[in-house]
């Protein structure tokens, strides 16, 4: 596919409710969204990086840079194959997994389009629904905490994760589980402890939790498998594993018992199909988690979340969770069960609503060949 424009659109968009993790509050979701022309097809991507670096390095400033100068001139004018194909020409590009995921999210879409497939039926994907998740932001009090997940638990939602910090995580997770001792229920640290610490998570194991995400530091493996192994409830690493390989390191090591796969964080779709294949050899349940994506990155996360390595819930929730406007003409609805049909027009399965991208579009640069 001949590369002809690509355009960035930077994105703020208001979320419903204020979302709180260790590492910070988010009033206003910041995004990018990469528009591809190829041969008189159109292709959509998502970059999800955020406007300051408490998740990643990388924020919407970092990615705009490296989108426009080292990553444009790399594929304008060329004839790129496939996600691939892109992959080797950004190797030299170090880091900066989330801007390379957005552009190859969007070359998926031209090549769904092209072929006349839905990203599910290029990835081999086996289901038409997805078992999803709802996440929880920290919140006042853990008397609003057990009203906020009940809540979603009224709309539907079968599992659900809350987000913990130290000193906010036993009396609110003690109180979902007291209330709710059936609800498939997990939490997730955002590297808000260290090893030292980390015995404040301790009366955790016996909720019978699904999982305890990346309770360590954002790059650590090693002490995840020293804490691992003082905890019969699985450890599940998310910042930590950034690539196929640091997949095999935290297997080999034995410092979790499942991955969070974010194809943003790994450096797009490719690299996450690979790590579920990965641990699909080896019995190693993975899930799709969520980075508050527009209906772009939500087609994307359920098409990758449909691989039969997926059997934990994702963090991908309806549309409705996040926004009341989205900037896709089609809305993510969940189902009774829990689930979210996954899209089967081809490519990403959606349509832009140009005027909604209009309105919350703060910057548009288009580069042309």
């Amino acid at each position: 596919m001949k590369i002809e424009s690509v355009t960035f659109h930077h994105l703020s968009m208001p979320l419903i409710a204020p979302f709180e993790t260790s590492f910070g509050r988010e009033t206003d979701r910041q995004c990018i969204i990469i528009t591809i022309q190829s041969e008189g097809l159109t292709g959509y991507g998502e970059c999800v990086a955020s406007h300051d670096p408490g998740y990643s390095y990388e924020t919407t400033g970092t990615a705009w840079h490296i989108l426009k100068d080292f990553i444009a001139p790399l594929i304008l004018e060329q004839d790129v194959s496939d996600a691939l194909d892109f992959q080797r020409r950004v190797e030299k590009i170090r880091g900066h997994h989330l801007a390379k995921a957005g552009v190859e999210m969007a070359i998926w879409d031209l090549l769904g389009k092209r072929n006349g497939k839905s990203l599910r039926e290029l990835f081999g994907g086996q289901r038409e629904k997805v078992e999803v998740g709802v996440s929880v932001g920290i919140q006042e009090s853990a008397e609003a905490m057990l009203r906020t997940v009940g809540s979603f638990i009224e709309k539907g939602y079968r599992r659900v994760k809350i987000k913990i910090k130290p000193g906010r995580e036993v009396e609110e997770t003690t109180a979902i589980r007291k209330k709710y001792p059936d609800l498939r229920l997990q939490v997730d640290a955002n590297s808000a402890y260290t090893l030292e610490t980390a015995s404040a998570l301790k009366p955790l194991d016996d909720l019978n939790l699904l999982l305890i995400e990346q309770p360590l530091f954002e790059d650590d493996i090693w002490d995840h498998r020293k804490l691992q192994a003082q905890f019969k409830t699985p450890i599940c690493l998310d910042e930590s594993i950034v690539s196929p390989r640091h997949a095999r390191y935290a297997l080999e090591m034995e410092a979790c018992r499942n991955i969070n796969i974010k194809s943003g964080r790994v450096g797009g779709l490719s690299q996450g199909i690979m790590i579920h294949d990965y641990c699909l050899e080896r019995n190693i349940p993975v899930w799709c988690g969520g980075m508050l994506e527009t209906g772009v990155g939500r087609a994307s996360n359920l098409a990758i979340a449909t691989l039969p390595g997926f059997v934990l819930p994702g963090d991908i929730s309806a549309s409705e969770r996040y926004y009341q406007r989205d900037i896709t003409n089609e809305k993510f609805v969940l189902n009774d069960d829990s689930t979210i049909t996954v899209p089967e027009k081809p490519g990403l399965g959606i349509t832009i609503d140009e005027d909604a991208l209009k309105h919350f579009t703060i910057s548009e640069l288009a580069i042309k060949a």
